[in-house]
């Protein structure tokens, strides 16, 4: 199994928090293989990946580390719940997805628009057939996770 197109998605999640929320601490954790039960979240943002590769990108959060990691970003406090953390959280996914497809191009891959899940204690469904990899992440605002499930062309 060829998981390094793993690789440009945390690249890009490193890049993302240096660059637009200002943290210089960021560092993914031990990666492991999504597996029953299903670790679980307050707030996350999924995107779709099509083209010569399928499957999602997904950040995910409990709510302190969200509302921590948006204020980062915005410069100001954003209140849990709202529609500006909901966006911001969806913007964090969407530009993550950006910076890793430039390093992807072999899968010629389309991103979709960000969808924002939230409410205590959910998990995201990844596609079928997809394995999916969690990377979890410490910050200077708190643990958080990327899960990325993708089927590849050598893996169909």
């Amino acid at each position: 199994m060829d998981v390094s197109y793993i690789n440009p998605f945390i690249s890009s999640t490193i890049t993302t928090y240096k660059t637009m929320l200002f943290d210089d601490s960021i560092k993914p954790l031990k990666p492991f293989l999504k597996q029953v039960p299903f670790p679980t979240y307050d707030i996350s943002a999924t995107i779709g990946l099509s083209g010569k590769a399928q499957g999602i990108i997904a950040i995910a959060y409990d709510i302190s580390t969200a509302v921590k990691s948006v204020a980062g970003m915005v410069g100001a406090e954003v209140p849990a719940g709202s529609a500006e953390l909901t966006d911001a959280i969806g913007e964090i996914v969407n530009i993550i997805a950006g910076f890793a497809k430039k390093d992807l191009t072999q899968y010629e891959l389309e991103i979709s628009l960000p969808s924002v899940i939230t409410g205590a204690g959910h998990f995201i469904c990844t596609p079928s057939r997809t394995i999916s990899l969690v990377v979890p992440f410490s910050s200077k605002y708190g643990n958080f996770s990327m899960e990325v499930a993708l089927i590849t062309p050598d893996r169909s």
